[in-house]
């Protein structure tokens, strides 16, 4: 059974908190696991979560401050101790490709899982296969970061009382969805008459920027997005001068990309009141919005329905 969920590890920004670790966040998409910015004490995160090291297919990492980026030495020997059966492919900005290799080898361990480092040069896709599309972005940060982005291609929903209606079953079901048209009993069926669209999910993750076009592209039509907010809008000007967002603005990014699911995170230790958030971001985004907490899991939302585009930023459950 496809499970879609992302399970969050940590949402400080620079100093953890009592209540809140360091960045970590790992989608679990079907059979794959990318984990995005793995902070410190990451490895202890997904223990606490429930999460085996081998259910990481993927290290993306934004930008290489320290709460991005120092849990990957655990995660590394982990994966290695745990003698992950699969590659585990590593993404992160080429022009840290120094800070990842101290990292990899921060400690005397031996290395067996099979880490497979892709640094990101440019904007563009990172890899592609039938979970979908990885892309990055490069942001507005004062360090070289990168935006990711996950999408699965649009595909077709076969419709059993149509397909039985029509007389196709068995094997030629999937004929018919490979090839688009069949001979059944003397006449043509097409995919079209017995099968509705099915849209494909997306999910995005901005981290440290400020405000800027890569921020919207990224989120276009996102069930979910996943998007700093580490400053309230009174601290607008040092959201500014330190390259990140207030939760005003991530909403406002939501607003204008038609996102479904908001996950707001990565949020200052000078905000004792996580609801302020909540409040800034309501005010100009009228979705769904989760102010996320350490070790708590979020499901994507159910697929858009046939009949809406995604512009609309709407969809009932299908």
């Amino acid at each position: 059974m496809s499970v879609r969920e992302l399970v969050v590890l940590g949402t400080a920004s620079q100093a953890p908190t009592r209540l809140r670790n360091h960045n970590g966040y790992l989608l679990r998409w079907d059979g794959h696991g990318l984990l995005f910015d793995p902070g410190e004490g990451t490895q202890r995160q997904l223990l606490l979560a429930g999460v085996p090291s081998s259910a990481i297919s993927r290290i993306c990492l934004t930008h290489f401050h320290g709460d991005h980026c120092l849990g990957v030495s655990g995660v590394v020997q982990r994966l290695s101790l745990d003698r992950a059966a699969h590659p585990v492919h590593a993404h992160y900005p080429a022009s840290g490709r120094h800070f990842f290799a101290r990292l990899r080898h921060a400690s005397a361990f031996r290395e067996v899982a099979d880490l497979r480092e892709e640094p990101i040069e440019r904007d563009g896709v990172l890899a592609a296969g039938r979970f979908g599309t990885l892309e990055a972005r490069r942001l507005a940060h004062p360090v070289e970061s990168f935006g990711y982005r996950l999408v699965e291609p649009d595909g077709r929903r076969m419709l059993p009382e149509l397909l039985a209606r029509f007389g196709v079953a068995g094997p030629a079901v999937g004929r018919l969805l490979r090839v688009g048209a069949l001979e059944v009993d003397g006449r043509t069926v097409r995919l079209e008459q017995v099968s509705e669209p099915r849209f494909g999910q997306r999910f995005a993750f901005v981290m440290d920027t400020r405000l800027c076009e890569a921020a919207f592209e990224l989120a276009a039509d996102a069930d979910l997005l996943v998007i700093e907010s580490t400053f309230l809008a009174e601290d607008a000007d040092l959201a500014r001068e330190y390259g990140h967002l207030t939760a005003a603005q991530a909403a406002t990014v939501a607003r204008e990309a038609g996102v479904r699911r908001l996950v707001l995170t990565h949020f200052s230790q000078r905000y004792p009141d996580p609801e302020r958030f909540r409040q800034e971001a309501a005010a100009v985004f009228d979705g769904e919005i989760v102010v996320a907490d350490d070790l708590v899991r979020i499901p994507f939302p159910s697929r858009r329905t046939a009949g809406l585009d995604r512009a609309s930023g709407a969809g009932t459950a299908g």
